[in-house]
């Protein structure tokens, strides 16, 4: 099997059907897309050389070439290693060595942090630019016949940070993606040729999974001008484009219920926003179910499991007269079809109903492990279940509620950012004695990164200090937006840093401030 088949089977039904816009300007056809794809697997085995399982690194913003690229990498039996385009140099470095990428494909928003790599990465043998006239070469090679592969082989390595802050590489293969593709069909809503798909969110995470089920049905991908989220450019897209499904954050939900270019564009076109990587709170959904209507969907995932743990479907949304209805809108739902979910202790133990422990999921969409990285492997898929590390709760009707994401962690416009790997970073300054990290609300993101320090004696480090020394070795949106210096930290008997009181702290001063 190959994913890739998806698209060649549109090609071959649908292939004078538009399959990639640019705004609203007409990019491609299905029939183009696949040639294309052919033409630059092509190029990749026979003027790379790369062979069968190799890895390749996408560092892009959202562009047509990433959706080509992806297809061409699994098209040719390769595996796909697409990256946050947020990312620091650093972590782009880590990513690529620890995939063993040969070879990495960027836009010319990364080139000046990937280039670079050339001389650090070991493995790494190519880097082409696809606004290069290597790239137009690539894919004006000759076409290569579609390659089979084992189910099981990965097509697509999901990086995913841990609660060390280590990024591992969650294994998706073929079948994994299938799957994930089949269930999004049983569950969440049927395509047709005459849908479409605006890619508002990254490419190289959710939105780039849900190409999937949107090209095997021959639907059109819609990529923005702007690359990215602008409420201004979907309004003006909103009203070009007909049957009209995103995959939101929440807090790109809440923003665009703010913005003056939705309230007056009309949203007859909106077919379905799909709603995740982060909480939902009850009153904001009650003001976007009033705002579009009844067409949104929630569902629960991880990189581990993409796309598929639990959902919320539009009919729960829409079924007012549902027992205990804002208590299912405040649940992420039930199981989706393709898995299984449980509610555990610390032994794996099945608890009570509405007592809370881990979420536990298994079934084919599953990922197969992590690269490289068999201890972690061991313990996330202990017993043959994903452990999740999100607690949560299951009620009598078989609904899900989250507790915590993972008890620390930090979700900020539907971006998971890890304290740990922050902390990290700050005591390498000579001057920091000890420092926690913790998220504060924030009404457009989420939350937002707090960081509190406690200085070495007689050190007068500054906040500009600190702010610097993060931006040269994490992404930007992982660093703190406000410092704040202490005499010491809460701990317990044990020495351990009491994160709830720091919290509390936190809500105390706001407080005081309002």
């Amino acid at each position: 099997m190959n994913i890739a088949a998806l698209l060649h089977k549109s090609a071959h039904s649908f292939g004078s059907r538009p399959a990639l816009s640019v705004g609203s300007t007409h990019y491609q056809s299905y029939a183009e897309l696949a040639a294309r794809v052919e033409r630059l697997a092509g190029g990749m085995v026979d003027q790379l050389g790369l062979k069968q399982g190799d890895r390749v690194a996408l560092a892009m913003t959202n562009c047509p070439e990433f959706v080509e690229a992806l297809y061409a990498i699994w098209h040719a039996g390769l595996t796909a290693v697409p990256m946050n385009a947020k990312l620091h140099r650093r972590e782009f470095s880590y990513i690529v060595n620890n995939s063993g990428a040969r070879l990495c494909l960027v836009n010319d928003d990364l080139e000046e942090s990937i280039n670079p790599l050339s001389d650090s990465v070991e493995s790494l043998e190519h880097i082409v630019s696809v606004d290069s006239m290597e790239y137009a070469r690539l894919t004006a090679s000759d076409p290569l016949i579609l390659r089979d592969v084992d189910p099981s082989a990965p097509a697509w390595l999901f990086y995913t940070s841990g609660t060390t802050g280590r990024p591992k590489g969650a294994v998706l293969s073929h079948r994994n993606l299938l799957l994930m593709t089949l269930s999004y069909f049983a569950d969440l809503e049927s395509l047709s040729h005459l849908d479409c798909i605006i890619h508002a969110a990254p490419l190289s995470h959710g939105s780039g999974l849900y190409c999937i089920p949107y090209v095997a049905k021959a639907a059109k991908q819609v990529i923005p001008e702007s690359r990215g989220f602008d409420p201004g450019e979907i309004g003006t897209l909103l009203e070009n484009y007909t049957n009209v499904g995103f995959f939101f954050a929440p807090t790109m939900i809440v923003r665009l219920m703010g913005s003056d270019a939705i309230r007056e564009s009309t949203l007859a076109n909106l077919r379905t926003i799909i709603y995740g990587g982060g909480p939902m709170y009850t009153q904001d959904l009650l003001g976007a179910l009033e705002f579009f209507g009844y067409k949104l969907v929630q569902i629960y995932g991880q990189g581990e499991s993409p796309m598929t743990i639990t959902y919320l479907s539009k009919f729960v949304h829409a079924d007012r007269d549902l027992p205990r209805y804002i208590e299912k809108l405040s649940s992420v739902g039930v199981p989706r079809t393709d898995v299984e979910v449980r509610v555990v202790d610390e032994n794996d133990i099945e608890v009570p109903v509405n007592e809370p422990g881990e979420i536990i999921v298994r079934g084919g969409v599953v990922m197969n492990g992590y690269w490289n990285n068999s201890e972690a492997s061991e313990r996330a898929l202990k017993g043959g279940w994903l452990h999740t590390g999100d607690v949560g709760t299951m009620d009598e009707d078989g609904y899900f509620s989250l507790k915590d994401r993972t008890k620390d962690l930090i979700i900020s416009g539907g971006s998971n950012i890890y304290p740990r790997e922050i902390e990290e970073v700050l005591l390498k300054h000579d001057s920091v004695l000890e420092t926690s990290v913790v998220g504060r609300p924030h009404p457009d993101w989420g939350e937002e990164v707090v960081a509190f320090v406690t200085r070495r004696p007689g050190s007068n480090v500054t906040e500009e200090e600190l702010d610097r020394l993060c931006l040269e070795n994490i992404a930007r949106f992982k660093r703190p937006k406000s410092y704040r210096f202490v005499d010491a930290l809460p701990k317990n008997n044990y020495g351990k840093i009491l994160k709830t009181e720091l919290r509390e702290l936190l809500d105390s001063t706001s407080t005081d401030e309002d």
